[in-house]
């Protein structure tokens, strides 16, 4: 199968191919895809060099898939010129998120709904896919009411330059900010640009594509978006209300047996996911789970991915394999 990955250049391109490779997804061929300024540059795949090509060069190869992490105006102005030649996108940017047209997936979810026909298909935002693969098994059981959720969100959801300041700042050298202020022994309540509701996008990226990828409408939710310097991953803070009462050791049982996720709650032995144990992992690991004893049918957990794999790459190439295997490419 001849797979392009475009913006291979990238800090979740690279990932895109290092995860194809672990996965041994059936390549053919790689294509790596990048803008004007890096073709030519040279990408590894599988122990092998590959030269970057430009977009209209990848079109005329014609991979069956095309795994896009480019940035929104890349996907916007492309996106449609591979799928218009017959080629799959799928999209790791926010570009085609909330559009009606095109489906939002989370393998575990809600790959069933996908078809021949879906040639541009949204990978979600990290912050949401962590959440929703945890929330998705306990909505079909107990239905959900509400959920509120404040991140604890890794540099490297803002790319290499971010990575770079954070570093940077640690070694006391000068050099270029892609924040606001300091991130180093920081916390920013302020993840993407602030919206006229007082949110930021990041929190109504959360809030709109829970409900999507869940197909569920009614559920209400309410997040807090923050950057902090650490770089394994993304965590969150989940407070989820429920129409129906549970049983803690049920709604373990329930977590433990579902693929994709790894529960870590023994808080006696100081066992609770962090994200310096998430890093490099394809799992959503969850823990702290507990009651809220402030309100009834109301449920605490702790979640921990690495926003780079299950909240970008992997999640990508979870959802390539999903096509693959359905005869769907």
């Amino acid at each position: 199968m001849k797979v392009a990955v475009v913006g291979a250049t990238g800090l979740v391109g690279g990932e895109i191919l290092k995860v194809l490779a672990e996965r041994n997804f059936p390549v053919s061929e790689i294509i790596p895809v990048a803008s004007e300024r890096s073709i030519g540059k040279k990408i590894s795949f599988k122990g092998k060099e590959y030269a970057v090509l430009g977009y209209e060069t990848a079109i005329a190869m014609k991979p069956n898939v095309a795994i896009f992490s480019a940035g929104g105006s890349s996907s916007l102005e492309m996106a449609p010129k591979f799928a218009a030649a017959g080629i799959t996108v799928v999209d790791n940017s926010s570009a085609w998120r909330m559009d009606p047209t095109k489906k939002l997936v989370v393998p575990e979810i809600n790959a069933n709904t996908l078809t021949p026909a879906d040639k541009i298909i949204a990978n979600p935002n990290c912050s949401t896919i962590q959440m929703v693969v945890v929330l998705n098994p306990l909505h079909k059981k107990y239905k959900i009411k509400r959920v509120v959720v404040s991140t604890y969100q890794s540099v490297t959801g803002t790319g290499k330059a971010a990575v770079d300041q954070l570093f940077d700042e640690r070694a006391g050298k000068e050099g270029p900010k892609v924040y606001p202020h300091k991130i180093d022994l920081n916390v920013l309540p302020h993840i993407d640009v602030f919206l006229e509701n007082g949110y930021t996008k990041e929190e109504m990226k959360m809030i709109l594509e829970t409900k999507k990828i869940m197909m569920d409408e009614s559920i209400q939710v309410t997040a807090t978006t923050v950057r902090i310097p650490t770089i394994g991953g993304h965590s969150e803070a989940v407070n989820i209300e429920f129409e129906n009462d549970f049983d803690l050791a049920e709604v373990r049982a329930i977590l433990e047996k579902e693929e994709g996720i790894i529960v870590q709650d023994d808080p006696k032995n100081f066992v609770y996911p962090m994200p310096i144990t998430a890093h490099g992992k394809d799992e959503v690991f969850v823990g702290r789970i507990r009651r809220d004893e402030s309100q009834k049918n109301t449920l605490n957990v702790w979640i921990v991915a690495d926003n780079l794999r299950k909240g970008a790459a992997t999640n990508a190439v979870q959802i390539a394999e999903y096509l693959a295997a359905h005869n769907l490419i």
